[in-house]
């Protein structure tokens, strides 16, 4: 962890969108916490895939170059700005900004922190407030699934796929995880799933509509789109609800709006922060409610590795072969 008294600080540099090989470490000044920020050294970082995106230029954000990339971080409050309360210089918070978590400090909105439960190292905390609160914002607020409805999980060995999986479990759902290969079926599978798909294997509507008695999935968790969006919309339910998560396959799916109306289904996009940023109040009681689970350990990350500050570039290598079992932390100074 940097030094809470350093002035300077190394961190992670993009100038130019495309090849994120590019990237590079530079010395930068400790940025200085304004009005209603913290001010925190950063112990742990979660590069992602849209970390990765941003880096290249294709993610809905494009930051003024140049920029710090990676949003989701856990660290020790070094410093607070005029009218912050709530925490003190020496808290240990996991917290996440649009982007700036790949450096030795930050400066982030205390309403964007959490207190870092005594469960969870600093690799863990790094590595769950984004996975939790799309999976929060997407089961719980938008999607509305209920016990004893049956829960489709697609890409469910990634970050935000293992906490639906954990997650639906909890709420009282039959979850259907879909995955590629044993390996990550394994580790989706020790997470609760009762049913396990292999992509491996070809289609899988047949497969869902065999486990549902032929009716389909009640809720459809969807952050790949693409192949796999069209092919859900073939083993939903009538009045199913189809979470639109994100588009990991690099194709953006058209959805034939007939199809919607016959199966009285919706098709419902969810983007957990900024849910937060549009509704403070329903943030903050997403914030409040994914701290008390993580505090009794019923919503986990899963940390697959853990790297050392100089190996960002290798981390996202990993992430664009779809190595990765849960999520990768960087470990800073």
């Amino acid at each position: 962890m940097l030094d809470p008294a350093a002035t300077q600080m190394r961190a992670w540099r993009c100038h130019a969108f495309g090849d994120y090989h590019a990237l590079a470490v530079e010395t930068l000044p400790v940025p200085v916490p304004r009005e209603g920020e913290l001010g925190v050294a950063v112990c742990a970082f979660a590069p992602g895939f849209p970390d990765m995106l941003m880096t290249q230029g294709l993610y809905q954000l494009k930051p003024a170059l140049p920029f710090t990339p990676c949003a989701e971080f856990s660290g020790v409050v070094t410093a607070l700005g005029a009218g912050t309360t709530g925490f003190s210089p020496g808290d240990r918070v996991m917290g996440v900004v649009r982007f700036g978590a790949a450096a030795g400090a930050l400066t982030v909105r205390a309403t964007d922190c959490l207190p870092l439960p005594e469960r969870l190292d600093f690799a863990q905390g790094a590595a769950f407030l984004i996975a939790a609160k799309t999976a929060y914002v997407g089961l719980v607020v938008r999607g509305s699934l209920q016990r004893g409805e049956t829960l489709l999980v697609h890409g469910a060995s990634g970050g935000v796929g293992l906490a639906a999986v954990e997650l639906g479990k909890r709420l009282g759902a039959t979850v259907i995880a879909a995955a590629s290969g044993p390996e990550k079926l394994a580790v989706v599978a020790a997470k609760g799933a009762d049913h396990l798909v292999d992509y491996r294997d070809g289609g899988f509507r047949e497969r869902v509509k065999a486990l549902t008695g032929g009716r389909g999935a009640d809720v459809v968790y969807d952050p790949i789109g693409g192949d796999v969006f069209d092919e859900s919309l073939h083993c939903i339910a009538t009045f199913g609800r189809l979470l639109v998560i994100g588009f990991a396959s690099g194709r953006i799916p058209q959805a034939p709006v007939n199809y919607a109306l016959i199966k009285q289904i919706a098709i419902i996009g969810v983007r957990a922060g900024e849910y937060g940023r549009q509704n403070p109040q329903g943030g903050a009681a997403v914030n409040a409610a994914l701290l008390e689970l993580a505090r009794r350990g019923e919503l986990t990350a899963h940390v697959h590795a853990r790297y050392g500050f100089e190996r960002l570039i290798d981390a996202f290598d990993d992430i664009a072969g779809r190595r990765v079992i849960g999520r990768l932390v960087v470990e800073a100074e």
